[in-house]
């Protein structure tokens, strides 16, 4: 990678800018005869990116590719070259050459593959969410610890060294006590709602309806629910578990919690009237141990806002996509000027005096200024893509785990059941019992 470096200036005094400097990664280089096979189950837009990611990979061989589409199988052969292609992800489970498996389906399928990828003895990077409901996800973990196999989520900013960086500036205590944080996410166009374009060759000829149902109820063939399935219940969790679980799992790691306690929902359709059933607009307050978090998807509006804000006693930290900003703003030892408005002056003035203060209530000397902006420079490390394969080539422990995968869909489904039943729900992540 070409070195490069982007500045970030924050307004104000007290302020720390976290600057990003981008340096080159290399795999240890893998012999013609220690490549890693892969098969890919799924094809579409986000596979599409994973083959991208992971066919640069030194050692990543690409076997074979399932899905359900003949359009998605074709481009697989224009990107990959000499690759199998079916539309039974089974034969992708039982084909000898393949190692790992990369499942980018939609929700409803993730669990019933992962088992089955784990029984036929395969390493698995699956998609977030990694559950569609919140009682898969401990079916799963059961299946991991049987296995022994590595199971990697694809939530890919957990693994940053943004989020490290993050994460090490609130364990420091440089926030204080956290006790509130605001996570948003903007999307204002039909691409960012999910209405994707549909192929004008899609049809019952080309795709597989049936299979594509699999366990969700039986419908007629529509086109736009096939390449638009997030838009529906039935096979996905909508904004909460597509767009909540990255903000989720990077919450997680950075505030080192395991799970939310509560949460309570809002939201509805209010633009995209197009037949979905999940909501356009939603935001979620979570209870977590010591601190809320409010969060919330807006896909009717793309002002800029900053992604997160985590908020304690001593500072706030602003955090987007490529920067850190931290304003410090400790609570003063300062006298109360307001609070004692309605005092005499003898009792103000003899308050303020023996504060070291005029009897005017001012300071007798300037207040020091905030310290200036404090640049921190890090080298951008491995992707998340990178970090599988080291796993897999060095025998090293999943960066983004199943519990963690569990965990943080799990919350994104708190969110759904708060928000359809309209009201606030309580959740024991240790007995997954929701009251």
């Amino acid at each position: 990678m070409a070195q490069s470096r982007r500045r970030f200036l924050a307004a104000g005094s007290a302020s720390l800018v976290y600057q990003l400097v981008d340096s080159g990664f290399s795999l240890r280089a893998a012999s013609a005869n220690d490549q890693i096979g892969f098969g890919y189950i799924g094809a579409g837009i986000r596979a599409t990116q994973l083959m991208e990611e992971f066919q640069t990979i030194p050692g990543v061989r690409s076997v074979i590719v399932a899905d359900l589409y003949d359009g998605y199988l074709e481009r697989a052969k224009e990107q990959l070259g000499d690759v199998k292609t079916t539309k039974a992800y089974e034969k992708v489970l039982d084909d000898k050459d393949v190692d790992a498996v990369v499942i980018a389906t939609p929700d409803h399928w993730h669990k019933k593959m992962v088992l089955d990828a784990l029984a036929a003895g395969k390493h698995v990077y699956i998609e977030k969410p990694m559950t569609w409901s919140i009682e898969e996800g401990p079916e799963i973990l059961r299946a991991v610890a049987r296995s022994g196999k590595l199971l990697q989520v694809g939530s890919q900013g957990k693994t940053s060294p943004l989020t490290a960086k993050a994460r090490e500036i609130v364990q420091s205590g440089r926030l204080g006590k956290v006790t509130m944080i605001r996570m948003a996410n903007h999307r204002n166009s039909p691409e960012g709602a999910w209405v994707y374009p549909v192929p004008p060759d899609a049809s019952p000829q080309t795709i597989d309806w049936d299979r594509f149902l699999g366990p969700a109820p039986k419908r007629e063939f529509d086109a736009k629910v096939f390449f638009r399935w997030r838009c529906w219940w039935e096979y996905s969790g909508g904004v909460a578990t597509d767009l909540f679980v990255h903000l989720l799992t990077w919450l997680h790691y950075v505030m080192d919690v395991k799970a939310p306690r509560a949460a309570v929902s809002q939201g509805g359709l209010y633009r995209w009237l197009d037949g979905r059933t999940v909501p356009d607009v939603m935001e979620t307050v979570y209870e977590y141990d010591g601190f809320i978090a409010d969060m919330y998807v807006h896909l009717a509006c793309g002002a800029p806002t900053p992604n997160t804000l985590i908020s304690g006693t001593e500072g706030t930290l602003e955090v987007a996509a490529d920067r850190l900003v931290l304003y410090a703003h400790p609570q003063r030892p300062d006298v109360q000027v307001y609070g004692t408005l309605g005092w005499p002056r003898r009792l103000r003035e003899r308050y303020f005096e023996e504060r070291g203060y005029t009897p005017e209530g001012r300071p007798k000397s300037p207040r020091p200024r905030g310290a200036e902006p404090e640049t921190i420079q890090v080298e951008r490390g491995p992707s998340h893509y990178e970090l599988f394969v080291l796993s897999l080539r060095e025998n090293r422990p999943s960066v983004e785990t199943a519990e963690e995968g569990h965990y943080a869909a799990a919350a994104g489904h708190l969110a759904n059941v708060a928000y359809r039943e309209r009201r606030r729900v309580e959740w024991d992540p240790e007995t997954g019992r929701l009251s």
